[in-house]
């Protein structure tokens, strides 16, 4: 497949999901279980295809290849879950109280930390050819967390 050689083009698609998640020792609210309806803008980076007769012509990819892979490897898996630390004694408690999907990680479950994961989860399905740019994940209409590929040049 032709692309352009010297343009990259960035482009971006927002995803919604709900999930519930509580930070053990956490000296506010947070400490408590409690749901957001989390928003996750993903901007990969690219050479559009070249190719004329291609059903891709003009792309860096399809936005529903993308949206293939936001939901197969993260809206799938925390699509209304309630997401707790492995070693949060909620687990038990949610468990015992009949939650059907509690979902135990090996991390405190913050903004930050979603976004860790997540950019490990997208970057490995990504096509070679792409790079993943950004992830914006917001927990609220005014609190969110990015991450920056250009800020974790190693």
């Amino acid at each position: 497949m032709a692309r352009l050689r010297n343009i990259v083009i960035r482009i971006s698609k927002a995803f919604t999901f709900e999930m519930a998640h509580a930070l053990d020792g956490h000296d506010g609210k947070c400490a408590n279980i409690h749901g957001h309806s989390y928003r996750l803008e993903v901007t990969i980076m690219g050479t559009p295809l070249v190719q004329q007769k291609h059903p891709k012509n003009g792309m860096v990819m399809d936005y529903t290849e993308l949206s293939a892979i936001i939901y197969s490897t993260v809206i799938s898996e925390m699509e209304h879950v309630l997401l707790l630390n492995k070693d949060s004694p909620f687990i038990a408690l949610a468990e015992k109280a009949g939650y059907k999907k509690v979902v135990a990680v090996p991390y405190q479950p913050t903004c930050e930390m979603l976004l860790a994961d997540f950019m490990q989860r997208i970057k490995e399905e990504l096509p070679k050819h792409l790079a993943l740019c950004t992830l914006r994940l917001s927990e609220t209409q005014t609190s969110f967390a990015e991450w920056h590929a250009s800020d974790n040049l190693q």
